[in-house]
């Protein structure tokens, strides 16, 4: 019989034989056939096999109750692994939005789809014109809702807008919701590409946010994620190594707030793995390996190559060969600098 588990759901083992080598208990690590790439949680991954199913009920359920209690970053968060699920079986939001069409809830996931569809597109632009109306319906659908405001944000990015008109967006969606994340990811990436090259603006952006913001809030991994993207970019100006080693240790603090194996901070932790990676310190990455447990995602070991979990688990060998060993710490470089990886080391 065909195995529906793996069908419906969008996340996958190590196809790969584990060999001795590949077992980590030493290192606290679990062994390369353990590792899940984009795993749902005990909420999400329900709607998505109801949903491989063709109901809606369960994602409807899921949705309305992170609207219902104001739960904005699990709501984004659901929103676009829904959308992505929805890319190759449309039809159970078709049906919900047939059912329902004024639910804020499809009205969401219908424009997040619509962007989606329009982004992977050579007429990206033209494409994003006819988008607008779906993304003022999800908004005005429920005006406490900041998630269509981070998909205006995506859109103004996309259609290459001014300023002047991001930022009154981004205005709107704060007020909305000072902390939500998705809202500041977005923004950085509209300044990533309107200032191309200068990372310095971008990281000013996001240390400013995260010096504002809780220290269990999300966006204090913000900075790490626009180090992130200056060290992946490779041009524009210098930045201070000291800075970008500021901005991971900052997204360690918040790492070291949730426990080992948390489904909520395995993305966090994945991209900050990069980053220390790519700044040469062994021993933290292999903590953060550590709590990211059989929790892989897809970015940003996708960047670097076709199979992301494979690329996670070499980086996972890699970073255990190369830490210190039990009782020692290396710490920072020496002399606190940033260590460029070349594509072969990261």
């Amino acid at each position: 019989m065909v195995d529906t588990m793996a069908l419906l759901l969008p996340f996958g083992r190590a196809s790969r034989t584990t060999s001795p080598s590949a077992q980590h208990p030493a290192a606290g690590l679990p062994a390369d056939d353990e590792v899940l790439l984009d795993a749902p949680d005990d909420r999400l991954g329900p709607a998505l096999v109801a949903a491989g199913q063709g109901s809606h009920r369960a994602a409807a359920d899921l949705l309305a109750a992170t609207r219902a209690l104001g739960r904005w970053d699990h709501r984004d968060r659901y929103v676009l692994r829904l959308a992505a699920f929805a890319r190759s079986r449309p039809e159970w939001v078709q049906t919900w939005y047939a059912a329902a069409p004024d639910d804020p809830d499809v009205l969401l996931l219908r424009a997040q789809l619509a962007v989606d569809h329009a982004w992977g597109s050579p007429a990206r632009a033209e494409l994003l014109r006819g988008v607008s109306p779906l993304i003022t319906a999800a908004a005005r659908a429920d005006d406490r809702d900041p998630v269509p405001w981070r998909l205006a944000l995506d859109h103004a990015r996309g259609s290459r807008a001014g300023h002047t008109y991001f930022g009154e967006l981004w205005e709107a969606a704060v007020r909305r919701a000072p902390l939500h994340y998705g809202c500041h990811v977005a923004a950085l990436r509209y300044l990533a590409s309107s200032w191309h090259g200068s990372h310095r603006e971008c990281l000013d952006f996001a240390d400013r946010a995260a010096q504002d913001a809780p220290a269990d809030s999300l966006v204090q991994a913000l900075p790490a994620r626009a180090a992130l993207a200056y060290l992946n970019d490779g041009c524009g100006p210098g930045v201070p190594p000291e800075r970008l080693h500021a901005a991971a240790d900052r997204a360690v603090a918040l790492s070291a707030r949730f426990p080992a194996a948390d489904l909520w901070l395995a993305a966090v932790r994945n991209k900050l793995t990069c980053v220390l990676v790519e700044l040469g310190r062994w021993d933290d990455a292999l903590e953060q390996l550590r709590l990211i447990g059989p929790h892989a995602t897809s970015y940003p070991w996708s960047r670097s190559a076709d199979d992301p979990l494979g690329r996670f688990l070499e980086v996972r060998h890699q970073v255990r060969r190369r830490a210190a060993p039990a009782g020692g710490r290396a710490g920072h470089p020496p002399g606190g600098r940033a260590r460029r990886a070349g594509r072969r080391d990261h």
